[in-house]
């Protein structure tokens, strides 16, 4: 990848300067569990469906998209049910982009956004391209946040923009609705809750939508790249109060989600049942991997996700480099000590198992 020179370097905005891009390795390993996606290849009738749907619009190309996806957000409104209606969600190039236009719009120079550590580490990068001042917010010591010490840290900090993340990327784990609730009393502005694994959540955890009818200010993002592996169709969506999609449009750009993707992600929500049967899968193997992982000693983070987060391996870099060694690829967040693994096939889990032993077994 190019770098940026000293030269331009000095053009950049300030708070921009010595940053990274967002971004995962990508290397060419037998087994990849490092990027949550979902391993299982979209169902041949469905890509038959989807590539119709496609073809069907290609005749039209020379003509703009419906510049508001109402039929698609129609859609996905009748998918996350809870009485949504179309003028309830919005849609972008992904779930990353919805939250950038949030922070467009509600965000932005003198203003402040609080997410709190360890989270998705794309939300910092989104504050500081929309101008956003970024807060970082502190955990518990099991990575937890609670009703009180949360609020308690929005009062103070007074943010425009709430980041709140269930299940919570890296560490995997739901939000108790109450610490929403908290944060929805506390907070001045908008309130986040990014969603993006909520399929994978255990049997009783509740989302964040069943409180959108009492919150004007609140925002939960989903995104169609985990559960429905629809990830190289780069679909995310938001639902909230129609004032707060209406106020996003302000800042979408024109005819921002093409006719191919519209007509691909509408393919693919009609046959959700289908698509959505690999969660099952999924939830088995990362199941699989928080009882194996904890019968070898080490420390495990409750999951709800489609990844594990665990630790106690003293120094992770050396662990993820000796696995990748051995063909498989999973993520060093930055967590000192700590690596998440992302829920793949039985055969992916296997070989991630054989290979940590490996590791663990030249450690002792």
């Amino acid at each position: 990848m190019t770098t940026i020179d000293r030269e331009i370097d000095q053009l950049v905005r300030e708070e921009l300067r010595g940053r990274s891009p967002y971004g995962a390795p990508q290397l060419a390993v037998p087994v990849r569990l490092n990027t949550n996606e979902n391993p299982y290849p979209v169902p041949a009738p469905v890509v038959a469906q989807v590539a119709e749907a496609v073809a069907a619009e290609l005749a039209g190309l020379n003509r703009y998209p419906d510049r508001d996806a109402v039929a698609l957000r129609t859609d996905l409104a009748d998918y996350l049910g809870h009485g949504l209606t179309a003028d309830q969600v919005w849609a972008a190039n992904g779930s990353n982009e919805v939250q950038q236009q949030l922070l467009q719009v509600f965000g932005g120079p003198g203003r402040t956004a609080l997410g709190f550590t360890p989270s998705y580490s794309m939300h910092p990068l989104l504050a500081a391209g929309t101008g956003t001042t970024w807060v970082d917010g502190q955990r518990g010591e099991q990575f937890d946040l609670t009703a009180e010490a949360t609020a308690a840290q929005v009062r103070e900090h007074q943010p425009a923009v709430v980041f709140l993340c269930s299940p919570n990327n890296p560490t995997g784990t739901a939000l108790p609705l109450p610490v929403v609730s908290a944060v929805l009393a506390a907070a001045p502005g908008i309130v986040v809750v990014d969603e993006a694994y909520a399929e994978f959540a255990r049997p009783g955890t509740a989302s964040a939508l069943t409180l959108l009818p009492e919150h004007r200010r609140l925002v939960v993002t989903r995104t169609m790249s985990k559960a429905f592996g629809f990830a190289g169709g780069r679909l995310g969506y938001l639902a909230a109060d129609p004032a707060v999609v209406a106020a996003v449009q302000l800042v979408r750009l024109p005819y921002h989600l093409s006719a191919l993707t519209q007509a691909a992600a509408r393919a693919v929500l009609a046959h959700a049942p289908a698509l959505l049967a690999s969660v099952t899968a999924l939830k088995e193997q990362r199941d699989r991997l928080v009882t194996e992982l904890r019968a070898r000693g080490l420390a495990v983070a409750d999951s709800d996700a489609n990844f594990v987060l665990f630790g106690g391996l003293g120094e992770q870099q050396p662990v993820w480099r000796a696995l990748v060694d051995r063909g498989v690829l999973v993520r060093d967040v930055g967590i000192a000590g700590w690596l998440r693994v992302s829920a793949g096939t039985p055969a992916e889990t296997d070989a991630f198992l054989t290979a940590l032993d490996d590791v663990l077994k030249e450690q002792r």
